[in-house]
């Protein structure tokens, strides 16, 4: 986690539950446009979601925590091709809950259920 992150961001890390970690890797792999690796320490595999210098989160194999319908909604960044973001939602086991729309002055956004279930909304500062 570099500096920045942990200075100027009031969220700082993530994590996603998933039931098939490998499933959900792809579908992060290929909505976000991203690279997710896959790691181990312990008995505990997850999958860090690629963050440079900005926010980062991971999967983590555990369904009981899935949620689709209530709780915290996360923002995922897709700027610059939210409808590409949108289409393969469904093209790797995700739904879209509301499509495209614009969120006022902050944008564009999709809310959508990712391949285990759980609902994230996919973010754009432009509808492209």
């Amino acid at each position: 986690m570099s500096n920045m992150n942990r200075d100027n961001n009031r969220a700082v890390w993530f994590d996603i539950p998933v039931a098939d970690l490998e499933r959900a890797v792809t579908f992060y792999k290929e909505v976000l446009a991203i690279k997710v690796d896959i790691e181990s320490f312990d008995d505990c595999r997850f999958a860090v979601l690629e963050h440079e210098d900005g926010n980062g989160g991971c999967l983590v194999e555990n369904s009981d925590e899935i949620s689709s319908d209530k709780g915290i909604l996360i923002y995922m960044n897709v700027h610059g091709r939210i409808q590409d973001a949108t289409t393969k939602v469904t093209a790797n086991g995700g739904t879209i809950q509301q499509p495209v729309h614009p969120i006022g002055p902050h944008g564009f956004r999709a809310v959508v259920l990712d391949s285990e279930g759980n609902r994230i909304a996919l973010h754009s500062e432009t509808d492209g």
